[in-house]
């Protein structure tokens, strides 16, 4: 087996390492306010001693969860390599500081994808090198980047996520012109919809469509039962809700935010460490997310269906000619039956004076 080398870049082997340890970082949770870490533990011919990842608040972290696996397995890991998907944190929170677990283990050499960007975590890699540990960053950086899209954002910003999520006909109606809108879309895409659900911390809809739809905005499994973290549910607007409502009901939190400002409900969500919002409607409330400019994604589901008239999905957004119109960039689309999710962020904005392509002139 190669030996673990200490050049900046990483080995073939602790790449690897990185590889799985990204791998295992996909079994914790989507939602919540901590991120998803994996990390591996190396001796120093490359040997896997031991794995872990972080399974949501007050768990272990990944590191100790590693350190734990392979002490379970007999291993000694004194003068180890810890791979690790972010940088091993350095504060008391549910639990103790990584930097301490790895440091009293005897580990020898950090190597991570990410620094934390959390000022109350960060410090981690200082730590360790004050300490005598060799520390080795932005192994697979853009992997970890990607991995940690959703937290980053939220720590970096002070802001939740923002996903505008529609569900609409070919011509981009919600609804019939006699309100009717079940279903619009197929019971692939309805099923898929859930599933993401699941993986935010909140649910956003406005007064109108909870007083005109009624929702429960549950996640909900294809066989009818709930999971078992349900994100909270968030009305936006003035009216009030009935107290029957369903959306009050068995689920996820209630939290009524009585404002049109959506600079407000992103503040209020941050302080309930919601790191990742979905908005689900109506128009108004998708319009005044895209106007405001805080929309980091768009999840449209697209029915083969034709209406010619009926509600559309968003709301007058004040743009009267189409150069002002904000320009998307298409990341994937997934075929659901007859229906197409378009996922999609917003483009970069070319700058001024910025010279055209010939197809777009």
């Amino acid at each position: 087996m190669e030996q673990v080398g200490t050049d900046a870049d990483g080995t073939r082997v602790e790449d690897a390492a990185m590889l799985r340890a990204l791998e295992l970082a996909t079994r914790g949770p989507e939602n919540g306010r901590n991120p998803r870490v994996g990390c591996v533990l190396l001796d120093p011919q490359g040997r896997t001693l031991g794995e872990g990842w972080h399974g949501g608040a007050g768990t272990a972290h990944a590191e100790v969860a590693a350190l734990e696996d392979a002490r379970r397995a007999g291993h000694d890991v004194r003068g180890a390599t810890a791979v690790v998907t972010l940088e091993p944190c350095d504060h008391t929170g549910r639990t103790g500081p990584c930097t301490e677990a790895l440091l009293a283990a005897g580990v020898a050499r950090v190597v991570h994808a990410v620094d934390d960007p959390n000022p109350a975590a960060a410090g981690g890699a200082a730590r360790l090198r004050a300490a005598g540990v060799e520390v080795v960053g932005g192994v697979r950086q853009d992997e970890g980047e990607a991995l940690l899209t959703v937290w980053l954002h939220a720590v970096r910003t002070g802001r939740p996520w923002v996903t505008l999520k529609v569900a609409t006909s070919l011509d981009g109606r919600v609804a019939a012109a006699d309100g009717t809108s079940r279903w619009i879309t197929s019971a692939a895409a309805r099923r898929h919809a859930h599933g993401h659900r699941a993986a935010v911390d909140a649910i956003a809809v406005g007064t109108g469509t909870a007083l005109t739809d009624d929702p429960v905005l549950t996640a909900r499994p294809a066989d009818g039962s709930t999971v078992d973290r349900q994100p909270m549910r968030v009305v936006v607007g003035r009216r009030d809700v009935p107290e029957g409502a369903r959306l009050r009901g068995p689920g996820g939190p209630y939290l009524h935010l009585r404002t049109h400002d959506v600079t407000e409900v992103l503040s209020r969500l941050a302080e309930r460490q919601v790191r990742h919002l979905l908005v689900e409607g109506g128009p108004t409330l998708a319009a005044a997310f895209l106007r405001a400019g805080v929309v980091d994604e768009l999840h449209a589901y697209v029915a083969p269906v034709l209406l010619g008239a009926g509600p559309s999905a968003v709301a007058d957004l004040g743009i009267t000619t189409i150069d002002a119109a904000p320009r998307w960039r298409t990341v994937r689309t997934v075929p659901l039956g007859d229906d197409v999710l378009l996922v999609a962020r917003p483009a970069p904005v070319a700058p001024p004076g910025a010279a055209r392509t010939p197809e777009e002139s």
